[in-house]
């Protein structure tokens, strides 16, 4: 009997082939091996600092390897650049979009990619045509003249990536592509990914959010300090098992918050009118209040005005109208010094900008607002003592991993320097603390250490004002739930019984769920954008 003949060998679309890179002091990739199927998602995890960024790097020409070797199709390659690495089918959606908000969604993607209808002029027609037959190829009808400043972040996502679908790209790298999404956003996403998957493009698919790698992820590889710990199928696994691999050890993903006991108001804000950087009004006669022993959170898709809220609240802008008082002090418009010197503690979403100063050490961050105060200072004179003293104790307690209190705080990976604005701010004697985004982009095991801290904060008798675009960790922490909406705060709920669908709607529409229309209504069709964002 004659044997059917075996169905042929595909080769993977991309190798990663024992890649190593080292920096003065440390081995960022240690001989890691990975490979991508045709029409796989793979998923990448590991801690901040794990060694994910350069082995993308590398993939995307930013960095070279010191050995190994990428082969593409079973071809070993060479990828000199980003430009080459775009030329060989591979492209790269990052966390914070590279789009120009005042051009349009055509002039985002033509950047760089021009299609000419001869060697001086446009072919803006073509162009225009290849847009909206992709978009529609992938699910999602889309106006290319709209300008990409007046699209929701969730179709921003798209746009970045029918960018990278107009230069043919068939290996896909997204860094955190549902960071900022609403969770129906997210599902939207997820079917656009899981169609181009379905034509065949490869994507690395990276993302903290465990749960949502195990719903939409083929394969799933985890790197710990540079090296490959396992790599599991999703059926295979779950949460607690890709969390320890990530981290090393169990990790609760949700800490116990327990029950608040709320006392009295300690931060009121009345009616609070807020301008943007362009003289519009992003925060329209915003009212709250946080009780000492509560966290309140504030949910929202970014840019509906919770930067400006924060900012006019923690003295870095003045707001234009209303008022905010802290422990019954009238505090409208007061300075970051000033409100520091009433018991207010800040955790900045921009760490770079607000949080640290890069060019100093760990040691002299960790004492950037009380530098002037004793036990730092003797007379007119710094105690270095007193501040190495300090340095070393937050350094064990709030698990700064780093080689020394001396080194510059721009050596430090993301989650190191979260950790060090939190050992700051937290050690002060407090009234209020403000956090925003105080997770942004770091790792399960972070995440757990600064939760655990928040939690333990609040229940010291801390008002504490949580603004986060991780819907997740609004309602993981919460005790109150504020959603805002287009500069208005829509609806206040409990947070431990708050709907995850109910309050991401509200994050979306500025409104709730609407009630089920008859059976024999009319069927909408699928997403488009036209511009409202």
């Amino acid at each position: 009997m004659t044997e059917s003949p075996s169905p042929p060998v595909t080769a993977p679309a991309l190798e990663m082939r024992a890649i190593t890179k080292r920096y003065p002091g440390v081995v960022a990739n240690d001989a890691i091996d990975i490979d991508v199927r045709p029409g796989e998602i793979h998923a990448l995890l590991g801690e901040n600092g794990a060694g994910k960024s350069t082995l993308m790097n590398i993939l995307y020409g930013l960095a070279t390897p010191d050995s190994g070797e990428i082969l593409l199709d079973g071809a070993e390659v060479r990828i000199g650049g980003p430009s080459d690495a775009i030329a060989r089918g591979i492209s790269m959606v990052h966390q914070h979009f590279m789009l120009v908000p005042v051009m349009s969604v055509a002039d985002n993607i033509l950047l760089g990619a021009e299609t000419m209808a001869n060697p001086i002029f446009l072919d803006r027609k073509e162009a225009h045509r290849r847009i909206v037959e992709l978009g529609t190829r992938f699910g999602f009808q889309i106006d290319p003249d709209v300008p990409v400043g007046s699209l929701s972040v969730g179709w921003q996502q798209r746009v970045e990536i029918l960018k990278a679908l107009y230069r043919q790209a068939r290996i896909l790298v997204l860094d955190e592509p549902t960071a900022v999404l609403t969770p129906q956003e997210t599902k939207e996403i997820f079917v656009v990914l899981r169609r181009l998957a379905d034509e065949g493009h490869s994507i690395i698919f990276i993302s903290h959010k465990l749960h949502e790698v195990l719903e939409i992820a083929d394969r799933i590889t985890v790197i710990r300090r540079g090296k490959v710990v396992g790599t599991r199928a999703p059926a295979e696994t779950n949460e607690d098992d890709l969390a320890a691999l990530m981290v090393g050890r169990n990790v609760q993903l949700v800490v116990d918050r327990g029950e608040s006991h709320p006392a009295g108001a300690t931060l009121v804000v009345s009616d609070l009118k807020v301008a943007d950087d362009r003289g519009q009004e992003s925060v329209n006669g915003v009212s709250f209040e946080v009780r000492a022993g509560e966290i309140l959170g504030v949910a929202g898709v970014a840019g509906n005005g919770q930067e400006e809220l924060v900012e006019a609240l923690t003295g870095l802008r003045k707001p234009t109208g209303g008022t905010v008082s802290m422990g019954g002090r009238d505090v409208t418009g007061a300075g970051p010094r000033a409100l520091q010197q009433q018991g207010m503690s800040f955790v900045p979403g921009d760490r770079h900008r607000f949080g640290l100063v890069l060019g100093f050490s760990l040691a002299d961050n960790l004492v950037l607002t009380q530098y002037d105060e004793p036990p730092y200072v003797k007379g007119l004179l710094r105690d270095e003592k007193a501040i190495a003293a300090w340095a070393k104790r937050a350094i064990a307690e709030y698990d700064i991993r780093t080689p020394s209190a001396n080194v510059n705080a721009s050596t430090l990976s993301g989650g190191n320097q979260q950790k060090a604005i939190v050992a700051r701010e937290f050690s002060r004697e407090l009234t209020v603390l403000i956090l925003d985004q105080p997770t942004r982009g770091l790792d399960v095991g972070s995440i757990e250490f600064i939760h655990r801290q928040v939690v333990a904060k609040r229940d010291e008798g801390a008002a504490i004002l949580l603004v986060s675009a991780e819907l997740d960790e609004v309602l993981e922490l919460a005790d109150r739930v504020a959603v805002m909406y287009r500069g208005e705060i829509v609806a206040v709920v409990d947070g431990p019984t708050a709907e995850r669908e109910d309050v991401g709607l509200l994050m979306a529409a500025g409104r709730r769920a609407i009630p089920p229309v008859a059976s024999d209504a009319v069927a909408e069709p699928g997403p488009t954008a036209t511009g409202l964002s």
